[in-house]
């Protein structure tokens, strides 16, 4: 378990795990009043949540599928990429992409949090790149079933 440098200025408490192998934490609306999202209108959400990730480290924005199931609300840019050295509030880009309108209130809960760790890579140019059995097939190649 990493631990992770945080200011919060939400009313509720910090984003946490809700069971002990959840790998995404609820990210709540840091808004004072409601925000109505009309049908295909995005808005920037803020959490008031900023952290510091460790060298190495990203924070993703997913969606919470409840919302998306339920009432077509997803996150736009899904996943969106907090990355190490960003110190700002964490904002969710929330798009509705439903026939009816939606009501964000105060401390909803509207996204997850999923903290990775990544590597980065510097590239090698090749003439030709090493066989495999897929080959350069894609975008459903392999079959539906």
């Amino acid at each position: 378990m990493i631990k992770i440098p945080v200011i919060y200025t939400g009313k509720a408490n910090l984003p946490d795990h809700a069971t002990a192998l959840s790998a995404g934490m609820d990210l709540r609306a840091n808004i004072f009043s409601s925000i109505i999202l009309q049908p295909l209108d995005r808005k920037i959400i803020p959490t008031g949540l900023s952290i510091a990730l460790p060298q190495g480290y990203e924070a993703q924005v997913r969606p919470r599928s409840g919302l998306a199931a339920k009432y077509g609300v997803t996150v736009l840019n899904s996943p969106g990429t907090i990355d190490a050295d960003y110190r700002g509030d964490i904002g969710v880009i929330l798009v509705n992409l439903s026939q009816d309108p939606f009501t964000i209130l105060p401390e909803d809960r509207i996204a997850q949090l999923v903290v990775a760790q990544y590597s980065q890579v510097k590239w090698e140019p090749v003439e030709f790149l090493p066989d495999s059995e897929r080959g350069a097939g894609g975008f459903g190649s392999t079959g539906k079933k």
